[in-house]
């Protein structure tokens, strides 16, 4: 396996049930919902992804030749001797991530999450499985720790997510020119609905990744 990836870097989780614990973030390029153009954002089967994860460019980004090196790398970012807390993300890092690279991140005592739209099975051998649905495309991955979905999407009721067996319930609003707007329904919702918990993109709001 070759992996390609956008960028590594050490910063804070902004979002979700984690919300400002420190994280090495490991940014997969790639992704099965769209490419990544936006030329192609109108068509794709998720056009309101914010994160860019073209190409290899990025701060620790590059092509890694094997899973040693990548996790070598990873752990470089760590600045403690407490157990580093290794977040993979994307695009879509499922379509790389493999039992070879967890289980070497393991072998290095790295707590491992994932960040994933829930549409390829995730091995549970990762620590912590966060699952993002989007509007219009079938979950495989229908258990983990934390559901978190982008709201309000159309189609897309939240209570459809119940069902599944999540941990934890979390709802973001949907960033762009209805902020506010999307921020005012989401907190509405969760008011009326205990079992979601507001997320909020607070690595935006203090201007860190």
């Amino acid at each position: 396996m070759i992996y390609s990836i956008k960028e590594i870097f050490y910063t804070v989780q902004g979002e979700g049930v984690h919300t400002g614990r420190a994280s090495v973030f490991c940014r997969f390029s790639g992704c099965n919902l769209w490419n990544g153009r936006e030329e192609n954002r109108k068509t794709a089967k998720c056009s309101f992804c914010d994160t860019d994860f073209v190409g290899t460019n990025g701060e620790g980004g590059g092509k890694f030749i094997d899973a040693n090196k990548l996790a070598q790398t990873i752990i470089s970012y760590w600045p403690s001797d407490e157990r580093p807390f290794v977040v993979l993300t994307g695009g879509e890092p499922m379509l790389q991530v493999d039992n070879c690279l967890i289980n070497t991140l393991k072998k290095y005592d790295c707590e491992i999450a994932i960040e994933t739209n829930g549409t390829i099975k995730v091995p549970r051998e990762i620590d912590w499985i966060c699952v993002s649905p989007k509007a219009g495309n079938k979950i495989i991955q229908t258990s983990g720790d934390e559901l978190k979905l982008v709201y309000p999407q159309t189609g897309v009721k939240p209570r459809s997510f119940e069902k599944y067996a999540f941990k934890n319930f979390s709802l973001q609003p949907m960033d762009g020119a209805l902020k506010v707007h999307n921020t005012n329904l989401t907190l509405d919702y969760c008011m009326k609905n205990p079992r979601w918990r507001l997320s909020l993109q607070t690595h935006k709001v203090i201007g860190i990744r």
